[in-house]
């Protein structure tokens, strides 16, 4: 068995976040197909006695496939207004998903000064122990509605980091559309080693190039390294795996497909 098998194996309670890349298809549009086979392996997991945690991008992705006319508009209350529709759309194609494996979801929506308050806080943690403790699947997002620069976490990578923290998770697997870190970036560097392990990220940071953000994505590798740097410091490790290879988490669970481990 290696080291990604045995992490989700060991683990009870896991945060999976799916990034935009993984959610949009072809023509930048939810893709209902990944939702709902993404859904029925959840399910399986789920019904060996593990608790599942989503944090769901695709909001700015669903609202401009439903409301294409805006897709130009920069201002800032287009923007907001744009995800507002597109929540709607996103939390709609996933509860679709879900329902068919008898599984209702629950939609948290956050901003960065939830996780500053401590009040708040518990009440997160609350509200997501008692959702997962019914078996209901809580979908985590940021409140981009309301979100301005001062308030915004800024991307999900962060979010999923700080929400495995908040519910004291036994691992955090972040789907993105590359196959794990790698000491350059794959796409223009076709010859890059992936590394299948990683238990120094400080070290680690110092020797890899970082790039930049991809089409949809608001997060680079290194908010992806950085959200590992966070949870492991919590005793938490981390998967990055390519959310969009053929059954991505069953194949992970098995041992089948490669991708990253960052180790406590």
């Amino acid at each position: 068995m290696n080291t990604i098998a045995r992490l989700i194996r060991q683990a009870r309670k896991i945060v999976i976040k799916i990034g935009s890349n993984t959610l949009a298809d072809g023509r930048g549009c939810i893709n209902e197909a990944f939702l709902n086979t993404f859904a029925e392996q959840a399910a399986l997991l789920i019904n060996t006695g593990k608790q599942i945690v989503l944090v769901s991008s695709g909001a700015q992705v669903a609202g401009l496939s439903t409301m294409s006319k805006w897709a130009r508009k920069q201002d800032i209350h287009y923007k907001q207004a744009l995800c507002a529709v597109g929540q709607v759309e996103l939390m709609g194609a996933w509860r679709r998903a879900f329902h068919t494996h008898g599984l209702h979801i629950g939609q948290i929506l956050l901003t960065r000064d939830d996780f500053g308050d401590s009040i708040r806080t518990l009440n997160m943690r609350n509200t997501l122990f008692t959702l997962v403790d019914e078996g209901i699947v809580p979908i985590i997002n940021e409140n981009d509605t309301v979100g301005v620069e001062e308030i915004k976490i800024g991307d999900n990578d962060t979010l999923a980091a700080q929400s495995a923290i908040l519910w004291s998770a036994d691992l955090l697997i972040l789907f993105s559309d590359i196959d794990g870190l790698y000491c350059e970036n794959p796409k223009d560097h076709p010859d890059a080693l992936l590394l299948e392990e990683v238990s120094d990220i400080a070290a680690t940071k110092t020797r890899v190039s970082t790039g930049g953000a991809n089409m949809f994505g608001t997060g680079g590798i290194a908010t992806k390294l950085d959200a590992a740097e966070q949870v492991v410091s919590y005793g938490i490790p981390m998967i990055l795996a390519h959310g969009g290879r053929e059954r991505a988490l069953e194949a992970l669970a098995a041992g089948t497909q490669q991708g990253t481990a960052f180790l406590v």
